[in-house]
């Protein structure tokens, strides 16, 4: 493409002295160039010696990237999800001599970010980080596109220097960027919505349309669609607008807890609400009534879900949005915070062929998510798999999904009875709620049915006595029920600002009494990141109760609660506290944390 016509001998076909083919050609001066010609290590022998692939998956990905034209061995493993991807990046950027870097969003410099568009670095996954001596640091998924790499460097018009980053950390940064745009933006749509408009352009409904596509159509609709994209961009699964007398109070739950995030006028709580209500389909001209209704829509490319409760009060309508995102219940087995132990013993339990399988805690306890990767561990290949929900929180591919409809008589029980007449080999129940759905469940789980449920109660043994309450008979229990797993959800300390510490005596003499000693502890100090609490993110804490025909003679009998909890304890039962504080030792939580949340269950 890029070669003279030589000749032998001097004269006009002669190579000028500037003109020798050893020597660069002009064009090629700002093309990207590897660091080295050949690899000094290889991907696959990077991966199987840190231990984070197997021979087995490797072989399988071989496979898989010869079926497909077009797409590299690390692409294909990044789709397996056979390990973190920042770790198949980082053997990615070993093997081609690549620095690997996830810097923090601040010190990334703005100036350089700029010189691409937030749109373009989502579609190709390749972000400016900075100026080094007269380069710029860019930060790219796949390092060996070339074509990508000179795009870029014609687009920004400065010569490159290569960094390997992770799509997660691209998409983190322009979160970052954006919400450094949208806030100062907010303060001007507040002022537009208090000054005459305020609702205009109600023909969109939004369902299934893009917020940040309808962001100009008025100020109302803006803010909205600010509220909605923040909270999703926080990480919240919660919005709560509360109509005051003077203001809106608009809060975001992160992390199990709610914080402050918007103050706007009163004024602002009629336009506000109707725009939600028409988003979800509702009724806005009633006002009295409570009202519940569904948003569909698209944020930052991805669908998302919202559930909209509306409740009167004595200063207006108070609305509650839960976010129902896909990525949250995404989530395997191995990544909920299992200890080694709790998950082989978990991971047997949802492979038997038949019995029930309870997950007990309050609302809000992850109890969804954990039946939700306990199905997505399973074939659904070979089996059947069947679940029955109110409402149905998350799509599950390759399973059978029924929402129940209570007032045209489709309950749990009668979705249930259909369901045992379609073949099911596991079925998953929303909740057991009264006689008629538990007695149903435990008679299929006795004819040849895996069935999981949840339960709302404080710990695993007290759910026995529960399912009695109901009015199922103890010896079914006892012959039906396999396990019972409690479970809560408790802040991870932020791995940005994590700190360690001297215990005082006062808390290494309470972890003395709960069997624990420390000479060091861990929490957060505080930072952009975790917004100044010192957590990031949440994990599991869980108390699996396995029924042996020790404790299934036991329950045929009818045990007190407190009996049955206290022999569960001296047979080696691993409590809600007991495993929080095995979390606080490895330094994942705290011990205020632990106390927290298992105060009820203790």
């Amino acid at each position: 493409m890029f070669a003279r016509k030589t000749t032998t001998s001097a004269g006009p076909g002669a190579i000028a002295p500037h003109e020798r083919l050893d020597e660069p050609l002009p064009e090629l001066d700002m093309l990207w160039q590897p660091v080295s010609a050949a690899p000094s290590h290889n991907i696959e022998g990077l991966l199987l010696q840190s231990g984070h692939v197997t021979e087995a998956q490797l072989t399988q990905a071989r496979m898989m990237a010869a079926q497909t034209p077009g797409k590299s061995l690390a692409h294909v493993l990044l789709s397996m999800r056979v390990a973190d991807e920042a770790v198949i990046l980082s053997a990615v950027a070993r093997s081609l001599d690549l620095p690997f870097e996830q810097p923090d969003p601040q010190q990334i410099d703005p100036e350089a970010f700029a010189l691409l568009p937030p749109h373009y670095i989502q579609k190709h996954l390749v972000a400016p980080f900075r100026f080094d001596a007269g380069r710029l640091v860019i930060g790219i998924v796949d390092p060996n596109n070339v074509f990508l790499l000179d795009e870029v460097r014609r687009k920004t018009g400065k010569p490159l220097k290569t960094t390997v980053t992770t799509p997660a950390h691209i998409l983190r940064l322009i979160a970052h960027a954006t919400a450094h745009a949208n806030g100062s933006q907010v303060n001007q749509i507040i002022k537009d919505a208090t000054t005459g408009e305020s609702l205009a352009g109600d023909d969109a409904t939004g369902d299934g349309a893009d917020l940040e596509k309808l962001g100009s159509e008025s100020p109302i609709i803006r803010f909205v669609n600010h509220l909605i994209s923040e909270g999703i961009r926080q990480g919240a699964s919660d919005i709560h607008i509360e109509p005051k007398e003077t203001a809106l109070r608009i809060r975001y739950r992160i992390d199990g807890l709610l914080f402050d995030a918007l103050s706007p006028p009163a004024v602002m709580q009629a336009a506000v609400t109707s725009r939600l209500k028409i988003m979800a389909n509702l009724d806005i001209s009633e006002r009295r009534l409570p009202q519940d209704g569904r948003i569909r829509t698209v944020i930052q490319g991805r669908a998302v879900d919202l559930r909209l409760s509306t409740l009167p009060t004595h200063c207006g309508e108070k609305c509650v949005m839960r976010i129902l995102d896909n990525r949250s219940v995404n989530v395997s087995l191995d990544d909920l915070g299992f200890s080694e132990n709790a998950l082989t013993i978990w991971k047997n339990q949802i492979a038997q062929p038949h019995g029930i399988l309870l997950v007990t805690g309050p609302t809000g306890s992850g109890k969804t998510t954990t039946l939700y990767s306990s199905l997505r561990s399973m074939d659904a290949n070979r089996l059947n798999i069947s679940t029955v929900e109110d409402p149905i929180e998350h799509d599950l591919p390759s399973t059978t999904q029924v929402q129940v409809h209570e007032k045209i008589g489709m309950t749990f029980s009668a979705a249930l009875r259909a369901m045992l007449r379609q073949d099911p080999d596991v079925v998953m129940i929303g909740e057991i709620r009264d006689q008629d759905t538990a007695a149903i469940a435990v008679q299929a789980a006795l004819t040849g049915h895996l069935v999981l449920s949840t339960l709302h109660t404080n710990d695993a043994p007290s759910s026995v006595t529960r399912l009695i309450n109901v009015g199922v008979e103890p010896y079914l229990i006892s012959s039906a029920v396999n396990a019972i797993m409690a479970q809560r959800l408790v802040r991870k300390i932020c791995m940005e600002c994590r700190e360690e510490y001297a215990p005082t005596p006062d808390m290494q003499e309470f972890l003395t009494m709960q069997g624990f000693t420390a000479q060091a502890c861990y929490r957060g100090r505080g930072c952009d990141r975790c917004r100044r609490t010192g957590y990031s993110g949440r994990l599991g804490i869980y108390e699996l109760l396995v029924m042996d025909d020790a404790l299934r003679d036991l329950v045929t009998r009818n045990p007190d609660v407190n009996h049955l909890r206290r022999l569960c304890r001296e047979r080696g039962l691993v409590t809600l506290r007991d495993d929080g504080f095995q979390k606080v030792m490895a330094g994942l939580t705290t011990v205020d944390e632990i106390i927290r949340v298992t105060e009820s269950a203790s």
